[in-house]
């Protein structure tokens, strides 16, 4: 282990880079796969067939030029149309669409509605007002995460949680039932579009009015365009100016929500995007899966803000007795903002990092990196590092295995931009 003095990244004017200049997938091959007669496919496809659920934007988003897909919660999701490079500029320097009804929506509601929700997540609610969202996780036992939605309290006893990638919705139905809680669990026919970047309240206005410039900071507020019902939140996957656009019915109503919100951003250059994943590292925002897991905690993850992770409330929750035992002893790894040497890794939604980086010290393996991406306007490559704390400390030294080989690399802070989150509060 070394350390050495660690400056923050800054950021130069942005540079474009397209697609073709990062890594090939022709080196992502594994190193250790033994010389054959066997025939590697570069980009093998996804299967779309009845098995897999399609969002209620699907066609939609898909005459649109999708050109990869995953799949989440059960559901084919839009990664990118093309260029994940050319999107995240649009991001930055316009305003974009994204087809996220993968974010399937899990509404608690009945008379127990409001302890049950507190008793799932860590987080005190009765800090949440009825017309506020909260980022939360929702804990396992052992302190483990199960999901990290955004929870949007629309009445007393009523709130959706806007789910990441688990069956978070089992493990709630699962509970009430064997707590015997008089609390109603089920997917609704809601689903979500985001308007994101710097123009999108020039797009929300159109469509909603000027009044909905008074929606805080992960605040929510409901309407009705062309006789459709939705709710706005101020919330976004980006770091950047968004809103979330949360159609109900939407099994009916998502494709003319769809147009309607495409005929008010055209006049503002709206294009169609995936999430992109290189504006979300740089944002330092954790991807269910890669970033955390079951098998991470909300202290390892760097969320160990006492209003993350409120022990003190009255409230018990999943996990509390774990997590204050883990609060007490210490975490012995943490995650960790890098900066990696070498080749130009690709935008991370791109298929250039199939698996986790190994992270090495004098040869012996000691974390992984779990997301990784090339920045454009920080002219560097960037990730995330889960490590054991001792090699957390800004300006430690290290080596990651990256396609190219290995690559020096140096702790430095996350989130890489932006750190006190102004832009997307502006």
């Amino acid at each position: 282990m070394r350390n050495t003095a660690a400056a923050p990244l800054q950021a130069p004017a942005p540079t474009r880079i397209s697609a073709e200049e990062a890594i090939p997938m022709t080196e992502l091959l594994d190193p250790h796969t033994p010389a054959s007669p066997v025939h590697t496919v570069d980009r093998p496809g996804i299967l779309l067939y009845p098995r897999l659920r399609t969002s209620p934007f699907f066609w939609r988003s898909r005459a649109h030029g999708v050109a990869m897909y995953s799949v989440y919660n059960h559901t084919y999701h839009p990664r990118h149309y093309g260029d994940p490079v050319a999107e995240y500029h649009a991001l930055l320097e316009g305003v974009t669409v994204w087809d996220v009804g993968v974010e399937r929506q899990l509404e608690i509601s009945g008379p127990q509605a409001f302890d049950f929700t507190n008793h799932l997540v860590p987080r005190d609610l009765t800090r949440c007002d009825v017309g506020q969202c909260k980022y939360v996780f929702l804990t396992a036992p052992d302190g483990g995460i199960i999901n990290d939605p955004v929870l949007l309290r629309l009445e007393d006893n009523r709130f959706w949680l806007s789910l990441a990638d688990s069956d978070a919705g089992l493990w709630a139905m699962g509970l009430a039932h064997a707590g015997g809680w008089d609390v109603t669990v089920r997917e609704v026919d809601v689903a979500p579009v985001q308007v994101q970047g710097p123009r999108a309240k020039e797009v929300v206005v159109d469509l909603f009015g000027r009044d909905v410039l008074d929606i805080p900071y992960y605040g929510l507020r409901r309407y009705t365009v062309d006789a459709m019902d939705v709710v706005v939140s101020r919330t976004g996957y980006t770091g950047e100016i968004g809103y979330e656009i949360y159609v109900q019915d939407a099994s009916r109503n998502a494709g003319p929500l769809w147009d309607r919100v495409w005929e008010a951003g055209r006049p503002h250059g709206m294009e169609a995007i995936g999430p992109c994943h290189i504006r979300r590292i740089e944002g330092g925002m954790l991807a269910y899966g890669c970033d955390i897991t079951l098998d991470t905690n909300p202290l390892e993850v760097g969320y160990d803000y006492r209003w993350m992770v409120d022990l003190d409330q009255e409230a018990d929750f999943v996990g509390k007795a774990a997590l204050a035992r883990i609060r007490a002893e210490g975490v012995s790894r943490r995650l960790a903002g890098v900066q990696i040497d070498g080749a130009r890794l690709g935008s991370f939604n791109d298929g250039s990092m199939i698996e986790a980086f190994p992270v090495e010290v004098h040869n012996a393996e000691v974390g992984r990196v779990t997301s990784a991406c090339y920045s454009p306007r920080l002219e560097a490559n960037i990730g995330l590092a889960m490590l054991p704390v001792g090699l957390a400390e800004l300006g430690t030294e290290l080596d990651v295995r990256t396609p190219a080989g290995r690559c020096r690399a140096v702790v430095v802070p996350k989130p890489f931009v932006d750190p006190s989150k102004e832009t997307p509060k502006g």
